[in-house]
């Protein structure tokens, strides 16, 4: 009896792991996120081990959790995976503020921001 089962937002032979509330701008996180876009999974955790960005670690954490779940869950090659994709979205806004001179306000944001990376199987040609 049971209730059906949702369908998969992926394909076959594609896996995904999403991240929210990174404490970082949209715009910086997208600087990582193209440093990883269609390269093979182990060259881009290379790439974001040895990388002098501070978000780094929390994207190199989020694509070892789409790897996981591409072998885990969907049964993928881990040697056959190419992050296929990766992209950035925002998240909330905290809205803090100083003094400044003359009575004034400065406002200071502080942006959170999201990353969904999927990670596919290809074929290797002959």
């Amino acid at each position: 009896m049971g209730k059906e089962q949702n369908p998969r937002r992926v394909a076959d032979n594609e896996a995904m792991a999403k991240t929210k509330m990174l404490r970082t701008s949209p715009q910086k996180l997208n600087l990582v996120a193209a440093m990883i876009r269609g390269k093979k999974v182990d060259k881009a955790l290379a790439d974001l081990t040895f990388s002098k960005k501070r978000i780094a670690d929390d994207v190199k954490k989020c694509l070892q959790s789409a790897i996981a779940n591409a072998e885990n869950n969907h049964g993928l090659d881990v040697d056959a995976l190419v992050v296929a994709e990766a992209w950035v979205g925002k998240n909330l806004v905290m809205k803090r503020g100083r003094p400044r001179a003359r009575g004034r306000f400065g406002k200071i944001m502080k942006p959170f921001s999201e990353i969904t990376i999927k990670v596919r199987q290809v074929e290797e040609r002959a």
